[in-house]
């Protein structure tokens, strides 16, 4: 889980230790974050903990990752959902068009389990107010849902929220990995004069950011509270076979589809393709039961 700016390097490949000034040890989750950025694989010797930098020693060889891969965290705590949410979101990338007025705000990131793993096909269900404040309580504005990739990343481009009474600048978000609980939370930007009066405000969710020509760039990794044994896979863990009913892996649901398990008739919420660990009971986002 990102933290304070200040405690990051200038590219997010490492943090500064504890063992004497300007020690650099960056942790096995840092190191993962980096090779994921590069597209490139783990050493064998850290499946599982997985690492590779993107910068080198003046050796030229990676640096030894610290003994801990979660970085001490906790996973990534939760905050209230407050009054604006919608189910229902579209599915998409970009909350964004070429009119939208405000500053543009690229958000990416990875959703780590408790190994320090990345999670796929974790679904995020971003929400905000726009320039001004407001939240659209009709409409869908600022308001999407996507899925990991199978590296665990997501990437989110949409505008700097505006202010209103009371609250400081922030994002909305629920994520959920297949078969598990729902997280929701918020994010917050770091530098903000409201930070400091916002009841609701947890230095533990500022997003690292920086200013990208006229736009800006914000960096946040959560950490689930989903298990994860030795082992590459990053993925939930498959649930047993459906226990009767219309509902099949594989299948393209469109938003007001029906389906059935267990006995019980579903509807569809958003558009997806079923997968282990999204039977309809346990992904409230994606179904309602009847």
């Amino acid at each position: 889980m990102d933290g304070e700016n200040s405690t990051r390097d200038p590219v997010g490949s490492g943090e500064v230790g504890s063992g004497g000034e300007g020690a650099w040890h960056p942790s096995r989750k840092t190191l993962l974050r980096a090779a994921l950025a590069a597209g490139m694989a783990a050493p064998l010797g850290l499946m599982g903990v997985p690492a590779l930098a993107r910068t080198l020693t003046e050796s030229g060889r990676l640096p030894e990752p610290t003994p801990e891969c979660d970085d001490g965290d906790d996973p990534t705590p939760p905050q209230m959902e407050g009054p604006y949410f919608k189910p229902n979101s579209p599915r998409r990338i970009s909350l964004v068009d070429s009119g939208t007025p405000g500053t543009r705000l690229t958000v990416s990131g990875y959703v780590f389990g408790l190994a320090c793993r990345p999670l796929a096909n974790v679904l995020l269900d971003f929400w905000q107010a726009d320039v001004n404040g407001a939240y659209d309580n009709v409409g869908f504005r600022f308001r999407g849902h996507q899925f990991t990739d199978a590296r665990g990343a997501f990437t989110l481009s949409t505008i700097v929220p505006g202010l209103y009474p009371g609250r400081t600048r922030h994002l909305h978000v629920k994520l959920q990995a297949p078969g598990r609980p729902v997280l929701t939370t918020q994010l917050y930007f770091p530098n903000e004069p409201r930070n400091n009066t916002d009841a609701l405000f947890d230095p533990r969710l500022l997003m690292s950011v920086r200013d990208a020509g006229g736009a800006r760039q914000a960096a946040f990794d959560f950490v689930l509270n989903v298990p994860q044994g030795p082992g590459p896979s990053p993925t939930g863990s498959p649930t047993t076979t459906p226990p009767g009913g219309t509902w099949v892996v594989g299948t393209s649901y469109p938003a007001g589809a029906r389906a059935t398990y267990g006995g019980r008739g579903y509807l569809c919420l958003q558009n997806h393709v079923a997968q282990p660990g999204w039977e309809p009971p346990s992904v409230p986002a994606l179904w309602r039961a009847e």
